[in-house]
């Protein structure tokens, strides 16, 4: 049963490599059990690697956004700039 198991996964990451250009990486890691359930808990996701994939793109999306907070107050402004007649159509 277990050969069978491992078909499955080798014949899926084979589709995966034809379909996508994402690389894939078995990787081992130690998981609090109890924080890995909360996780797939309320993502929403139907698997772990699912949850997993989900939190570390919020996570990447999260810290990209706090280096955009960062600017602000960084840049000059022209303060006779008109942006409502930049954005006119006439």
């Amino acid at each position: 049963m277990e050969h069978a198991f491992d078909h499955r996964i080798s014949n899926g990451l084979q589709l995966c490599g034809t379909l996508c250009d994402d690389s894939h990486m078995a990787t081992n890691l130690a998981i609090d059990p109890d924080l890995l359930d909360r996780a797939v808990a309320v993502s929403g996701e139907r698997t772990k690697t699912a949850a997993v994939r989900r939190a570390l793109e919020e996570f990447i999306a999260r810290r990209q956004q706090s280096k955009i907070a960062d600017l602000f107050g960084t840049l000059e402004w022209d303060p006779k700039y008109d942006y409502k007649a930049a954005r006119s159509r006439d």
